[in-house]
């Protein structure tokens, strides 16, 4: 049967359930105190938990349900009143109590019939979550798609961060992926039955991004005409997807601030806050954020507090034998939505799409072969069906053979020198085109600021050293 954890501070009523409970096959543990159920819950999983609403003059079983309910396998838990409190426990059915029962002399009965259900339901709901979870492992784990080392090590991560509820914070240029690393962390956990909510904090309107985030009561501000759940209440039980929180406005971050530390929020024009301990929270950013905390325009505070583990995206240029794998997967799926019978790339088409830099990364390459899709006459796509622009540039990058035999130096050559000489003029080129702009200069070598700056710094280390040896 069913693992069940009995919380009341009265003995008699604590022994009652015990044997009652024990008699119908149930695994029975017991607790007088929070304490004494914190305990429990920590140490091993329930499905299910009983709990008395006023277990002392101080204690609640409010406290019982929310830790339940942080638990990595949340527990449904059934909460007990005295005759005349029906207000409160409807109340903590709002706060996630599976069912409330008053105590009286029908208490046996409903226990037996409410103790099934939730058992029952509990057990549906682990026995759900395995398939999912058998069913990711068959399709990459995660649903996400890529055999390159680099992309390897974010899978590893993604895999590891998905049963905690660490906040986690992904960077990477736009069209990289990053809400389908958010939604693999959702479907991986154990919380994945509950909502994955995703709110581009660049794509509403600076007044209402705080009503969106919190919520807000009825009348709390003009047009406010009935009350609204926020991205935070909603996400309860689920994932919380954060996307460009860069462009999140200043004068708001304290509020998040505030609330990933409490984990309780306040809707706007409310006077109680609700409890958002069981909301995990994955945000986005193609800003490289250190910078922009370091210019002002994000608190470092909050940056560290989203920053527990960073996923660092790598651009669809820097794998790019990620290319075919996930070109041949966009052919299979555009080819099901539209019903065509098309099984392979032609290799001329690959080799170019291989060649291509894909500036908007793995969406455009996702849009280019929903065109090819589209637009084929057979069963293969070919060169004809790729955009000019991106046929023409990839003709552009053909390997050309030299214009005459190279022959190798008698003593050699440094290749390693040779190498950094020849990225170091080309990054000092870059600079003084873009006026020594870092951003514009990376743009113009095709790197990421983060790359740019790295191997910027890199050159000025080794200038220095040349110095230091030279004195």
């Amino acid at each position: 049967m069913g693992r069940v954890l009995v919380v009341d501070d009265e003995p008699g009523i604590r022994d009652v359930l015990e044997v009652l409970l024990e008699n119908q096959g149930h695994a029975v543990s017991t607790a007088a105190e929070v304490a004494g159920a914190q305990a429990a819950l920590e140490t091993q999983p329930f499905d299910l938990v009983i709990t008395d609403l006023r277990l002392s003059p101080t204690e609640s079983g409010l406290e019982v349900l929310e830790i339940a309910r942080r638990q990595p396998e949340p527990a449904e838990v059934i909460v007990m009143t005295a005759f005349g409190t029906r207000e409160k426990a409807q109340r903590a059915v709002a706060r996630g109590a599976a069912f409330y029962l008053e105590k009286g002399p029908h208490l046996a009965a409903d226990i037996e019939v409410l103790v099934r259900q939730a058992v029952v339901k509990r057990q549906l709901e682990a026995e759900n979550a395995g398939l999912r979870r058998a069913l990711l492992d068959s399709t990459g784990r995660t649903g996400m798609i890529g055999r390159s080392e680099s992309f390897r090590e974010v899978l590893d991560l993604v895999e590891r961060m998905a049963q905690l509820r660490t906040t986690v914070l992904v960077y990477g240029e736009s069209g990289t992926g990053k809400e389908r690393v958010a939604r693999a962390l959702h479907e991986a956990s154990p919380w994945s039955d509950g909502p994955f909510v995703a709110l581009n904090c660049g794509a509403l309107p600076s007044n209402l991004i705080e009503s969106e985030l919190f919520g807000h009561v009825k009348g709390a501000f003009t047009g406010a005409e009935e009350a609204r759940a926020g991205a935070f209440e909603s996400s309860r039980g689920g994932t919380l997807f954060l996307d460009e929180i860069g462009e999140l406005p200043l004068p708001l971050q304290p509020n998040l601030l505030r609330v990933l530390q409490e984990q309780r929020v306040r809707p706007v024009g409310a006077m109680e806050e609700v409890d958002v301990s069981d909301v995990r929270v994955v945000a986005a950013s193609n800003r490289d954020l250190e910078r922009e905390v370091a210019e002002g325009r994000f608190r470092e505070d909050l940056f560290f507090r989203l920053n527990v583990v960073q996923i660092d995206l790598p651009p669809l240029r820097e794998r790019p034998e990620d290319i075919r794998v996930l070109a041949e997967h966009f052919l299979r799926k555009y080819a099901r939505a539209h019903g065509r019978q098309m099984d392979a790339i032609d290799p001329q088409a690959l080799d170019i799409l291989s060649r291509f830099r894909f500036p908007g990364n793995v969406r455009q390459l996702e849009n280019v072969i929903e065109r090819g899709v589209a637009l084929a006459r057979g069963e293969r796509l070919t060169v004809a069906e790729l955009p000019r622009p991106l046929v023409e540039a990839g003709e552009e990058t053909q390997p050309r053979a030299p214009a005459g035999p190279v022959s190798m130096p008698p003593g050699g050559i440094d290749l390693e020198k040779m190498l950094d000489d020849f990225e170091l003029e080309w990054i000092e080129r870059a600079l003084a085109e873009a006026d020594g702009v870092k951003t514009r200069a990376a743009e113009l070598l095709g790197l990421s600021f983060r790359q740019f700056r790295y191997k910027l710094s890199k050159h000025r280390r080794r200038g220095a050293n040349k110095g230091e040896a030279s004195a």
